[in-house]
């Protein structure tokens, strides 16, 4: 995820390294709009405040898309590093466990620890939960997660405690983990943002919750062959 460099709407200070916890809350206008509003109209925003009305529509919008795909980079970068950190903790204390929760907790953990650890109101996890129902963000949010070594190892030492799924139903699973984790999260984050109750009192307490929700989901007996059998 590498900002556009030099002047203009595409220089947005998403990619600059700034001394503050959370670079939604005080990084001017632009930040609650992707949590709120989503990258797209966000970035619309910022190429209309920079492209004076002279410019024609198809350049504003090959800018627009450029502008949209920097953000979204620019944004998951800045939260990856400390998230990696986290990660390769869990993953040590992890260490040569056979027990399916131990890795479960370590893809789970580093990301309600990170949402505890920037305050609230925060956006992050509500703008996760909007670029991924982009099909071309959501490729650029796939490729930004395969690039953590620590998340392909938890991964890959999940997969060796679960025994034998069909490749289908691990697939299958592996989705619904996703979705699980990314609009659990951003759902609290929603619900502290608002002031509104939430099922867990805190971000520790939620990652308990998927856990708990996640194991049972991955352990979930395979009944489409007895389903089957029986028609």
């Amino acid at each position: 995820m590498t900002p556009s460099g030099g002047g203009g709407p595409s220089a947005v200070p998403l990619g600059r390294r700034s001394p503050c916890r959370d670079p939604f809350r005080r990084q001017g206008p632009l930040n609650r709009p992707l949590g709120r509003r989503g990258p797209v109209q966000a970035t619309r925003s910022v190429v209309g405040s920079g492209v004076g009305a002279g410019v024609s529509g198809r350049w504003r919008g090959r800018k627009e898309a450029r502008t949209k795909a920097d953000l979204v980079r620019a944004v998951a970068r800045r939260h990856a590093g400390h998230i990696e950190a986290l990660r390769e903790r869990a993953l040590a204390a992890a260490g040569d466990s056979t027990d399916v929760r131990d890795w479960v907790d370590c893809l789970v953990r580093p990301v309600t620890e990170h949402l505890a650890s920037l305050g609230s109101p925060t956006w992050y996890a509500r703008f996760c939960a909007q670029v991924m129902t982009d099909p071309a963000l959501h490729e650029i949010m796939v490729e930004e997660s395969l690039a953590s070594p620590a998340l392909r190892e938890a991964v890959e030492r999940l997969n060796r405690t679960l025994g034998e799924l069909p490749p289908e139903v691990r697939a299958e699973r592996g989705q619904m983990v996703r979705l699980l984790i990314l609009h659990t999260c951003a759902e609290r984050e929603r619900a502290l943002a608002e002031g509104t109750p939430t099922p867990r009192a805190t971000w520790d307490e939620v990652a308990t919750g998927l856990a708990d929700a996640i194991v049972g989901l991955w352990l979930a007996p395979v009944g489409t062959a007895r389903r089957a059998a029986n028609r």
